[in-house]
């Protein structure tokens, strides 16, 4: 449950392997299948908030596909990375972020 199995946009391949990621959300260890979007694998750890916006409202999951700008999390201490279409790695640093500031595109 809240595994992507096909994606618009993504090349999403399914896994049977029992192989996984580890990466930290907001210093938290997240295990995560190697094909997982940030997202993806939140979601799927019951973390379904991203941020907030700047009258402090919840943002999440949404659109799936980069457009709405509703998941946009730090990654790694760079802000504004769209958690629906980018793919986990090992070890990466991933933080909520309040919805100041623009897209990077």
């Amino acid at each position: 449950m809240g595994r992507l199995v096909e994606h618009p946009i993504l090349d999403v391949k399914s896994s049977t392997s029992k192989a996984h990621v580890v990466f930290y959300f907001e210093g938290q260890p997240i295990c995560a299948l190697p094909s997982d979007t940030i997202a993806s694998a939140l979601i799927a750890n019951g973390i379904d908030i991203f941020g907030f916006t700047e009258h402090n409202h919840a943002r999440g999951f949404f659109c799936a596909i980069g457009k709405c700008s509703s998941c946009l999390v730090e990654v790694d201490g760079i802000p504004n990375v769209r958690s629906c279409i980018t793919p986990v790695r090992d070890g990466i640093n991933v933080r909520r972020q309040e919805g100041r500031g623009k897209p990077k595109w």
